[in-house]
């Protein structure tokens, strides 16, 4: 599902990756693990699209990131360490504008979208405005609209930040 091949990334004179290359096959759950400035999120960020590497390539589900990127793109489930979201939109008006934007037919999106807001316990604060939920309900809007277009592949930068014991034990078995 990932195919990371001699990626090297470089900012200026400083090197944030350095010849790196690694395979992650269908079903595996990978972590990195490293102190912070190891290029965890730089490899990331490279896998997703989001930049590009100085050299290598990366194919996601078989398609290259450099080459194809709308492609792979549809592909990943992506939850940045911290979210982007319109703090100004309830939870069901964030999915459903995120839905849309992944191209979810309108007649599935309801149906998918009451799914994710029960598995990522978002139930109860479903009609809350965003900028009004705490950091770790904040987090797990993030979670479902990396989750809501169903993608074979998840990458999640931190996606137990925020949340307390009990929801780390939750989000971690949904993973």
């Amino acid at each position: 599902m990932i195919d990371v091949q001699h990626v090297t990334k470089r900012y200026g004179h400083t090197t944030a990756l350095d010849d790196i290359s690694f395979t992650i096959n269908k079903g595996e759950i990978v972590a990195f693990l490293g102190p912070n400035g190891a290029g965890k999120t730089t490899t990331m960020r490279i896998l997703t699209g989001f930049m590009p590497p100085t050299l290598g390539t990366v194919r996601i589900a078989g398609f290259d990131c450099l080459e194809t990127p709308c492609e792979v793109k549809k592909h990943i489930g992506y939850l940045p360490e911290t979210p982007p979201l319109y703090l100004e939109l309830t939870v069901k008006e964030y999915l459903t504008f995120v839905g849309r934007i992944k191209r979810l037919h309108p007649e599935q999106l309801p149906e998918r979208m009451n799914t994710i807001i029960a598995q990522t316990g978002l139930t109860d604060v479903r009609g809350r405005v965003i900028g009004h939920l705490s950091r770790g309900y904040r987090q797990r809007v993030g979670l479902a609209q990396a989750l809501l277009h169903n993608p074979p592949v998840l990458i999640l930068d931190e996606p137990t930040t925020g949340l307390d014991p009990n929801q780390i034990i939750e989000i971690r078995d949904l993973i």
